[in-house]
């Protein structure tokens, strides 16, 4: 919601220090189309996108469906939607912190932080983040995998919002919501731009989590 608060001109008529007064405080409030216009990410006007037309699919890419939200990114109201409808659904909770795995999760953790306010820590690949740091070593679906965070990322206490853009396995959300409370933050929720329901991630991560996907794709087919 934009708002101006501005004082006028005093008028020409009645006791300018009454009427100045009473006009003081006048606000203003934008509405675009009827729908209340966003100092933040750009809302779509007058009713919700439909996310996965915004989604392109790839039949083989490095052997798998690759589901490719690069041209969402690019759409500047579906991107703002995304970012609003994730901050608004964890809004409620008392979050002092967001966390997000390399790289995509960046993306859109970051833009998740700056709408609810709060500052955001990156999760990273070994050997990309500057002594001193924690790491958790995690086994993949054919490899294994080791992510380092900051030794001063999470704090005793820290109330962290998992972000990512991708659900699938659930491996790596799993490493990182471990990573977290090992360092004695408290995970209040994972969100994500895309979940993969074919792949089951949540049967790994069972119900310890709440967990808000905005897209579920329940086969490798187109949607």
């Amino acid at each position: 919601m934009l708002t101006w608060r501005f004082r006028p001109p005093a008028p020409r008529w009645g006791p300018p220090a009454v009427l100045g007064r009473a006009y003081e405080n006048i606000k203003i409030t934008v509405f675009a189309f009827g729908v209340i216009a966003s100092a933040g990410f750009p809302s779509q006007v007058g009713h919700d996108m439909d996310l996965k037309s915004k989604i392109k699919r790839v039949p083989e890419f490095k052997g798998v469906v690759f589901w490719d939200i690069t041209p969402l990114l690019k759409d500047k109201h579906s991107f703002g939607q995304c970012i609003h409808s994730l901050a608004d659904h964890f809004r409620h909770e008392d979050i002092t912190v967001v966390v997000s795995n390399e790289a995509r999760g960046f993306i859109i953790g970051a833009a998740v932080a700056h709408e609810l306010g709060v500052g955001f820590v990156p999760i990273r690949k070994k050997g990309k983040l500057p002594p001193k740091i924690h790491s958790m070593s995690y086994d993949k679906e054919y490899e294994s995998d080791t992510i380092e965070i900051r030794d001063d990322g999470i704090e005793p206490g820290d109330k962290a919002l998992l972000v990512d853009d991708l659900l699938a396995t659930g491996g790596t959300i799993k490493a990182n919501a471990e990573l977290v409370e090992k360092l004695g933050g408290k995970v209040v929720g994972m969100g994500f731009l895309v979940e993969l329901e074919y792949l089951s991630p949540r049967k790994l991560l069972g119900d310890k989590y709440e967990i808000y996907s905005l897209i579920k794709l329940k086969s490798t087919d187109k949607f």
